[in-house]
């Protein structure tokens, strides 16, 4: 967008991201951040992690108060959070308190970002061109269009639609056609340099590709529509390199993807996306993360990899159809699953509940900090645990789509839940359907669904009521 200050009258270009799935590559092409906060809820765990990412990143920080508007708001209490959790500077006249329900001192904040934020770093017009590639879609008519942050020349701006211009001079943000046709052509996060450069220039520092914590099977209703899936994929995940893609098949769903994601949510979102914009009824499998298996002779296992912290060969394994089989497990040394440290922000009333819900699930308190007289700040992790494959079977035959790796403390409440569950949603058939859930080969659970029978009465009409109880007997 173009802002025109009041006061100077001079006109500046502003690129304005919202904060997307995968924040970092977003701030590896700015010079400053918006840390939004609500003045009726206060600092929230989102707020903590944001924060420090742009830190890390050595960004400008802009703090603003949103929604002082609302009866509820608090801008005074939320200031002492501010200046106690993350050390910034809280004075009058420094923190911005605005509506943007309202448009209450929202210009306001146009004139901090040209005033705090500094424009980027300019290069010499002799320089080597040099763009770095961190957004991109797809255009119906066009193909692929990539979002770069330019070195030196070429294109148009976004004003905030595609708007064309001569050309693009060092520094700023715009957008490139250039006759890409297929999504896999174009990789957030790669350095456009001139084709005649002696030497391919430095790639932009900063970067880091999004790392998938949470993976799930997605198949497609009919497999006639495995073609057209695929097509609405490589779309999505254009705009979307956080999502991790690979092809699998299951014997029971057939051709499908194995697709990793940031978390649940982002999963949800995606499928949704799928449905809703690209006409795609998804089949999704349980999600889970990936886990780690060592062994003791690793001779005898294939598809090892390197650990980078401990140096040792593993196994990673991101479908539990991968998980050693009740033969193998006398080679597995230990199973490892990944550690989360994360950051809980609560009353002070409900700090009791939140710690036995951790403990629940295993948590290992690591800090506890008293943001004010009412919020506190934990952080639980998660240690190294006993990890089983809980199988589902139909009529004693497993179906790898509905198989899940648990810890063994829950491993039989999760086999009964999910047995309960199937049974109550399949169909009665003309023969009996056993379900049962195993785990290392030991059935621990069973259903069973009755046959149906064929209806003998339905062409008697009237009559003698023993002629009916004749015939079910």
């Amino acid at each position: 967008m173009f802002y025109k200050d009041p006061e100077t009258q001079e006109t500046y270009l502003l690129n304005l991201i919202d904060t997307p799935w995968t924040l970092s590559r977003s701030l590896s092409a700015c010079q400053g951040t918006l840390l939004l906060i609500d003045a009726s809820q206060g600092i929230q765990a989102q707020t903590v992690a944001n924060f420090f990412l742009a830190f890390s990143e050595n960004l400008a920080v802009v703090p603003v108060l949103n929604k002082v508007d609302l009866p509820g708001s608090d801008p005074q209490k939320v200031l002492k959070q501010i200046e106690s959790t993350f050390e910034l500077d809280t004075s009058p006249g420094s923190v911005l308190e605005i509506s943007a329900k309202t448009g209450l001192g929202v210009p306001a904040v146009l004139r901090q970002i040209v005033a705090d934020i500094p424009p980027p770093q300019l290069g010499s017009p002799t320089d080597e061109f040099k763009a770095l590639l961190f957004d991109t879609w797809y255009d119906a008519y066009v193909g692929v269009v990539c979002l770069v942050a330019v070195h030196i020349t070429q294109l148009g701006i976004m004003h905030p639609e595609q708007t064309p211009t001569p050309c693009l001079t060092v520094g700023q943000v715009g957008y490139l056609h250039l006759g890409m046709k297929t999504t896999r052509d174009a990789h957030i996060g790669d350095t456009f340099y001139a084709g005649n450069s002696v030497n391919p220039p430095t790639p932009f520092p900063g970067f880091k590709p999004a790392k998938s914590m949470v993976f799930a099977g997605a198949y497609p209703m009919d497999a006639s529509e495995f073609p057209k899936m695929q097509e609405a994929i490589d779309r999505l995940t254009l705009n979307d390199a956080s999502v991790a893609v690979a092809r699998e098949t299951s014997s029971a769903l057939g051709q499908g993807f194995r697709l990793g994601f940031l978390g649940t949510l982002h999963m949800d979102v995606f499928r949704q996306r799928l449905e809703e914009e690209h006409d795609s009824t998804v089949i999704n499998t349980a999600p889970t993360v990936s886990f780690q298996v060592a062994y003791k002779n690793e001779s005898k296992v294939t598809g090892l990899e390197v650990d980078r912290a401990s140096g040792r060969k593993m196994k990673v394994i991101r479908n539990p159809a991968e998980f050693p089989e009740p033969d193998e497990l006398a080679n597995v040394e230990a199973f490892y699953e990944p550690m989360v440290v994360g950051t809980l922000i609560c009353p002070l009333e409900y700090v009791g509940s939140l710690m036995e819900l951790c403990g629940s699930h295993r948590g290992e308190q690591l800090e506890y900090t008293c943001i004010d007289d009412s919020r506190v700040l934990l952080k639980p992790g998660y240690q190294e645990s006993d990890l089983v494959k809980v199988n589902l079977l139909l009529n004693g035959k497993p179906v790898d789509a509905l198989a899940t790796i648990v810890h063994r403390n829950a491993s039989a409440n999760v086999a009964k839940e999910w047995v309960k569950r199937l049974k109550a949603v399949m169909d009665r058939q003309l023969v009996e359907i056993v379900i049962q859930a195993s785990i290392n080969g030991k059935v621990v659970s069973r259903e069973t669904i009755s046959a149906l029978r064929k209806d003998v009465t339905a062409k008697l009409y009237g009559g003698d009521i023993t002629r009916k109880m004749k015939l079910l007997g």
